[in-house]
């Protein structure tokens, strides 16, 4: 019995190894292979003022969707895709502080502000929209109508509204009823065959030419995925005014490049064999992103040796000198707020304001488009950001949160991130070849928060970018889809044929940002630096002379002088400046420097134009005004002939901006003439524009000096650790522990049903 025990227990024994074995096998990839040491800088203090710009939550938006259900007199629909003729809650939004409140508050002299909810509510039954706000959040809600107040009007007409998921489910009603009627021509034209191949729909904008109009021209697209790249030909223009879908027409058709006054007319036409007949082919979906042979790896990666040198916690970021709180408007996009810099802020607010672009055709489904992306939403389309591509994989991710356009609260599940990132070149060096030598340098790692928006065909890359010279960039990247219409005779003035009957047109892509500096306080002066040539005469050779450049410096007083206009010769140092001086005697300032590659802006003549006027101007300098918040409106898309927000009447009063609260409004583009390479997809390489905020006689010296990625060796100490850490990074090499992959961002898309 003993030798059978023992045997057993022997046994036992084996088993028990080889399950470990097989245990620490399947985990390996789970655990890190050396523990790193932990970050002894990273001392992360919090404040929770930051919590006055932060996106409402999930909480807030049902407690205040219940308190204006609940208000018996507006009669609001509960439905998520409620009809143009009911009454609809469209979007709930956080209703942002007063800028003097939240200053006050935030440097400890004041209370903390209110915090309300901004609504808009689309009376379809009554044929007006009306805007409230409720508060306080939390406690007893009680609303107030501020349509007045902000708009000068009681009401706003209802043909300003942007078009709604319901409305979309009843114009997708009617176009079903179309093809219905003309089935045949469908077939032997783009191969339709119904509830098996059909054709997707994609609408121009503005729905008109003059106010009051509520008339889209829709074009179809190849039933791929990709569809934008698809055209077939086939556009309708669709009369939709009326709040009663019963009444809405189709009033006019284009196919192959001709135009017929209705639906009959065309079918008439088709079937007498008076028409160009457009005949189906097969295609493959050339605009397909399914990768054309398997990958074969994974790229470079990085990630933190002595873990994470920054800390995100509610909506606020902390990072070495760095502090800042963050949120994501459904209607604006990325934005954030109090910028701080070794406790002293720098910037209050800085936001994305509108991203525009104006389209050239001669189909109608392009030609007159014009698009305003917060009208339909900039943060409404951040959906969940895919990690190890949108952003390294190590990023911290965060959810957010929206009520627009629907009936409950929308989570967008990772949504923004936050990474520390070596930006791939050094931030300063210098290598000394004559007398001392030695190296001195620094890695040029910065902050990123991050989000993408995919706003139909184009995605939007947003990156606010904090560096360890005092620096913060706001930078936006297009990829995505080109919009495309049918090539048709004389197609080729308006842009490049990028694939079989598919013209990629010529557009162009403004955006805005606001840029609300505080430089030493809320009393600050605009200034400018440029160069001229000067001839002197040479002190020691009087009878010669030379042009050397001078510096020449202003201070612009007004309102009017600051709008710096696209098409006028700007200065190249632009200045907000304290009226404080550094220790060489220099008034402490930023410098706004733009990079942007932009086209022609609308002519002014244009009835359009008002609603787009911020892009007349590179920069434009105002005096902050709170009902001055943004530069673009709900309304401008669908209003553009008569806008609520018409951002020249900022400049029109001329006030004074000497010793002022000053904001700056900037705005960056590029011209894009769609060509070969934008098949399948746009790439970010080129397609971007941005503004950089650099400190300018703000510091004594450069801030990074005092950085601990610094590094600085000399002949004979090249291995010393002490001022070269890359000299002993093998003690720090460790895998990362990694988190899975995982992907829910198709939960929040759009439904027409």
């Amino acid at each position: 019995m003993n030798s059978v025990l023992k045997y057993f227990l022997i046994l036992l024994g084996l088993i028990s190894v080889i399950i470990n074995v097989v245990l620490i096998c399947i985990n390996s990839n789970k655990l890190p292979k050396c523990l790193s040491r932990p970050q002894e800088s990273l001392k992360v203090k919090h404040s929770d003022k930051s919590l006055i710009f932060a996106d409402l939550s999930p909480e807030e938006y049902k407690s205040v969707r219940d308190y204006m259900w609940a208000q018996k007199d507006l009669h609001i629909s509960h439905a998520a895709t409620a009809k143009p003729s009911e009454n609809f809650i469209f979007l709930i939004d956080l209703l942002l502080p007063k800028k003097e409140d939240a200053l006050s508050y935030l440097d400890g002299r004041g209370a903390k502000p209110p915090r309300e909810a901004s609504v808009v509510v689309f009376y379809g039954a009554q044929g007006y929209l009306k805007e409230y706000v409720v508060g306080l959040l939390p406690g007893q809600l009680k609303h107030r109508d501020v349509t007045q107040e902000k708009y000068k009007a009681a009401t706003l007409p209802f043909t300003a509204r942007p078009v709604t998921t319901g409305e979309y489910v009843q114009l997708f009603t009617l176009t079903d009823q179309v093809f219905k009627n003309i089935e045949k021509p469908l077939r032997e034209s783009f191969g339709y065959i119904p509830k098996k191949r059909g054709l997707l729909p994609y609408e121009g904008m503005p729905r008109g030419v003059q106010v009051g109009d509520r008339k889209t021209w829709i074009s179809f697209f190849r039933d791929y995925s990709g569809m934008y790249i698809h055209p077939v030909g086939f556009e309708i223009l669709i009369h939709h005014q009326s709040s009663n879908s019963s009444d809405w027409t189709v009033d006019r058709v284009l196919y192959n490049g001709q135009y017929f006054d209705s639906i009959e007319d065309f079918k008439n036409k088709y079937e007498a064999g008076s028409v160009k007949k457009i005949v189906f082919k097969e295609i493959p979906n050339f605009a397909s992103l399914k990768p054309r042979n398997k990958p074969s790896g994974i790229g470079p990666q990085q990630y933190y040796l002595q873990g994470k040198r920054f800390s995100v916690r509610n909506n606020e970021v902390v990072y070495l000198n760095w502090s800042f709180a963050f949120g994501l408007s459904s209607l604006t996009g990325m934005r954030v707020f109090d910028i701080r810099f070794k406790g002293e802020r720098i910037v209050y607010e800085l936001s994305v304001q509108e991203a525009m672009s104006v389209y050239g055709s001669l189909t109608p489904g392009m030609m007159l488009t014009k698009f305003l992306d917060s009208s339909i939403g900039i943060g409404r389309f951040a959906h969940e950001l895919v990690r190890g591509i949108d952003c390294p994989h190590h990023a911290t991710y965060v959810d957010t949160y929206r009520y627009i356009d629907t009936n409950v609260t929308l989570r967008s599940r990772n949504s923004i991130c936050v990474f520390e990132h070596d930006m791939g070149r050094p931030l300063r060096r210098h290598f000394s070849d004559f007398f001392h030598n030695g190296f001195g340098g620094m890695a040029n790692s910065a902050l990123i928060i991050r989000t993408i928006t995919a706003i139909g065909n184009y995605d939007y890359i947003w990156d606010f970018i904090f560096y360890q010279s005092g620096s913060v960039e706001a930078k936006v990247h297009a990829t995505g889809y080109i919009s495309s219409s049918y090539k048709i005779d004389g197609s080729l003035e308006y842009g490049h044929q990028v694939a079989e009957n598919v013209l990629g047109n010529i557009h162009t892509h403004f955006i805005n940002f606001k840029v609300d500096l505080d430089i030493l306080g809320v009393k600050n002066v605009f200034q400018t630096k440029d160069m001229v040539f000067n001839e002197v005469i040479l002190p020691w050779m009087p009878s010669r002379k030379a042009k050397i450049p001078k510096l020449v410096e202003h201070q612009i007083m007004n309102e009017k002088e600051a709008a710096m206009k696209y098409n006028t010769k700007t200065p190249r140092y632009l200045h907000i400046a304290s009226n404080s001086t550094n220790r060489w005697g220099h008034q402490r300032s930023y410098r706004l420097q733009v990079f942007s590659f932009a086209g022609d802006h609308l002519p002014e003549t244009e009835p359009e134009e008002k609603s787009m006027s911020w892009a007349r101007y590179k920069v434009a300098i105002t005096k902050h005004k709170d009902e001055e918040q943004s530069s673009s409106s709900l309304y401008s898309q669908n209003y553009m002939w008569a806008p609520y927000v018409d951002f020249s009447k900022y400049i029109e009063d001329n006030e004074t901006i000497n010793n002022e609260d000053l904001v700056a409004w900037v705005t960056v583009g590029f011209l894009h003439i769609p060509h070969a390479e934008d098949i399948p997809n746009t790439v970010t390489v080129g397609n971007g524009g941005g503004v950089i905020l650099r400190p300018h006689n703000y510091f004594d010296e450069d801030p990074s000096i005092n950085s601990p990625d610094g590094i600085y060796f000399s002949p004979g100490s090249e291995s010393d650790c002490e001022y070269n850490k890359m000299a002993c990074m093998e003690k720090d090499m460790c895998s990362s522990t990694l988190e899975p992959f995982t992907y829910h961002g198709f939960e929040g898309v759009m439904k027409f049903e």
